[in-house]
């Protein structure tokens, strides 16, 4: 098992061997190897390459939608899918509006595409947000990525997707994908907030006295 998060000198981040855990991935030569050749690939390649003009070209001063504005220019990339949660539809009116002034042509698909409701799952009424399965239309990520797929975009964003959303438009997107914005309805979509207060105001919440706190046995997976 590799425990990188819990190694305090990092010896990789300088390529120094000696300053590492015992089990560190960098001393798997064979991994290290098969990782090197799948950057030769294409598309591989020209992502990484641009990722490093990007992180070098605008450090600690570009924002990251700037960051990704300058890294779609370097790679290419023209046609920009938006995959983004109805809850956030004003901040992406905003992010379309920037990126179509920059020159990229934008294809945008709201989570509710479908407008399929929440039965279609086996949500009952009571674990519906508004209480009723039959009325409250489901997030709908595989649409999402089938629908930008169908407009054949070079590249993806992600803007506010709900937890297990994003997995399925990651899943089903053909075009490569990076997000712009998570989705965190308390902290503003800011998710590190609380990880910055762990072992301050928040301790409680992540590190409760009983460890069952946090795991929903009540609303285990149950197919329909």
């Amino acid at each position: 098992m590799y425990n990188c998060a819990k190694c305090f000198q990092r010896g990789c981040t300088k390529q120094d061997m000696t300053k590492t855990l015992p089990d560190c991935p960098s001393k798997d030569e064979q991994v290290k190897e098969q990782a090197k050749q799948l950057y030769n690939e294409p598309e591989n390649h020209r992502i990484a390459y641009c990722a490093a003009l990007t992180e070098a070209g605008g450090y600690c001063q570009d924002t990251r939608l700037i960051e990704i504005i300058k890294f779609l220019h370097r790679g290419g990339y023209h046609k920009i899918g938006i995959a983004f949660c109805t809850g956030l539809f004003k901040e992406t009116q905003e992010v379309v509006n920037i990126l179509e002034y920059n020159g990229f042509e934008v294809v945008s698909i709201i989570c509710k595409n479908g407008s399929i409701t929440k039965d279609f799952l086996g949500i009952t009424d009571e674990q519906a947000v508004r209480g009723s399965c039959k009325t409250e239309t489901m997030c709908n990520p595989i649409g999402q990525a089938l629908f930008l797929n169908q407009q054949k975009t070079d590249f993806n964003l992600m803007l506010g997707l709900c937890v297990g959303h994003d997995t399925l438009f990651i899943k089903y997107s053909d075009a490569p994908i990076t997000a712009l914005a998570v989705k965190d309805r308390v902290t503003g979509h800011n998710p590190l907030a609380p990880v910055y207060l762990a072992q301050g105001y928040y301790h409680n919440k992540f590190y409760p006295q009983d460890k069952e706190q946090l795991n929903p046995h009540d609303t285990e997976y149950n197919p329909k």
